[in-house]
């Protein structure tokens, strides 16, 4: 029995590393909270932010996962609020955390330094409905009778009107818990650092900012990832790619009306799994209560 849920999982393993090495796009420009704690509340009011990523080819079993993020300012501190779902062949996950982050100002030029940390509980299980076979299977009753976990997030950053450099650790349950079944490849660190600048100073002038970023994946060869992001003077209008050295490309798009904010991306499959994936598409929303 035990051989049969590992084989189970094993199989799922490879579903889940996919979605490790190809995150979010949001992740990178649009919703930056997504993969650090210390951009909770990073800009003044109320956020609400929600979106869903699905592979392109509807291969029964392909991976999917959504998200809601909410997060606020108030002085110095920022409150979050981060769901998770995803699931991948049989095995669905459910990630709940609750962020605090410390915006510390520096100097008049707002340069700050922010910190922030995540906890909450994170849940897997087998669908044990759509297995083909016998669904009273003892190690698949077991292995959804486990309970939620402890899990969540740290990190840190810095940010000028123009650089930013963070870095984060995702997935602490990982250091506090040792698992009976590895379930997947996690991310063991995240670090960015971009840039933005104007090309000149009419209102006709875009805002560019270039981002390298440096990932690690527990079973696999650490990821960069380089992109740039171009945007209008007004915010209105944004585009961005970024080259992943997993040898795929993320393309997105995205415009701002009033308070609401839309973004689509799509990212290529990556080199090793090139003949089980045709890629992701992404959208993202994000509604913004201004404040008053």
């Amino acid at each position: 029995m035990k051989i049969y849920i590992l084989l189970v999982v094993g199989l799922m393993t490879g579903f889940v590393a996919n979605a490790q090495l190809m995150p979010l796009g949001a992740t990178f420009y649009f919703n930056q909270y997504l993969g650090n704690p210390a951009m909770a509340g990073l800009n003044e009011g109320l956020h609400l932010n929600a979106g869903l990523n699905q592979q392109w080819s509807a291969v029964p079993g392909s991976p999917s996962a959504q998200y809601i993020t909410v997060d606020r300012r108030s002085n110095k501190v920022g409150l979050g609020l981060s769901l998770y779902a995803d699931k991948a062949g049989l095995l669905k996950r459910t990630r709940v955390v609750g962020s605090y982050a410390y915006h510390l100002p520096l100097n008049a030029k707002n340069d700050q330094l922010h910190f922030g940390i995540s906890l909450g509980a994170l849940s897997e299980r087998l669908a044990t409905e759509e297995i083909n076979g016998s669904i009273s299977d003892i190690a698949a009753q077991r292995f959804n009778e486990r309970d939620a976990v402890l899990d969540g997030d740290f990190g840190m950053a810095y940010t000028t009107g123009k650089i930013t450099i963070q870095g984060a650790i995702p997935n602490l349950k990982n250091f506090l818990k040792k698992e009976q079944y590895n379930t997947a490849n996690w991310n063991t660190f995240y670090t960015a650092v971009s840039y933005k600048f104007m090309t000149d100073s009419t209102t006709r002038a875009f805002m560019i900012e270039p981002k390298l970023s440096f990932r690690g994946v527990r079973g696999y060869e650490d990821v960069i990832d380089a992109g740039v992001n171009v945007a209008t003077a007004s915010n209105k209008f944004y585009a961005s790619s970024i080259y992943h050295s997993t040898k795929s490309i993320s393309f997105g798009m995205g415009f701002n009306y009033n308070n609401f904010a839309i973004l689509g991306m799509y990212t290529s499959g990556t080199s090793a799994l090139k003949n089980y994936s045709s890629g992701n598409f992404e959208i993202g929303l994000v509604y913004s209560f201004k404040k008053n």
